[in-house]
């Protein structure tokens, strides 16, 4: 089968190449199974990886912050941060970190000021939700 043209050829495959993985694991590695088996799994892996390729991907749809904590959350994924460093970054206390992202403690002038400079958290967001 050089080329799959439906999910039920798509799935055979699948089948027959995690049959080879197998075989090759149980063997002790890829070097161990016959020449044909090492061409026909290059092939269906190939196969697969195109059938693959053509397949539409579907909008990934991305939920914009509805909170401080969950903006303070996103920046700190996106800036790969833990969340001492952000205390750290913000030049407040881990503890009042904290207190800010379970919402136990509101976001004052200085900090709102902080989280705009610092972060580029719009400031109108900033006083939306804090």
């Amino acid at each position: 089968m050089s080329t799959i043209t439906n999910e039920t050829q798509y799935e055979t495959t699948m089948n027959r190449i995690e049959y080879f993985l197998k075989k090759a694991t149980s063997l002790g590695g890829f070097a161990n199974l016959s020449p044909n088996e090492v061409a026909e799994l290059q092939t269906l892996s190939i196969a697969a990886e195109q059938y693959e390729d053509r397949i539409p991907l579907a909008p990934i749809v991305v939920q914009s912050p509805q909170s401080l904590p969950e903006m303070l959350s996103l920046k700190m994924y996106q800036m790969k941060l833990k969340q001492k460093d952000l205390a750290h970054l913000l030049n407040i206390t881990p503890t009042r970190l904290s207190e800010v992202m379970s919402g136990k403690r509101r976001v004052n002038m200085d900090l709102a000021k902080r989280l705009y400079k610092k972060l580029s958290i719009d400031p109108a967001f900033i006083l939306e939700h804090s």
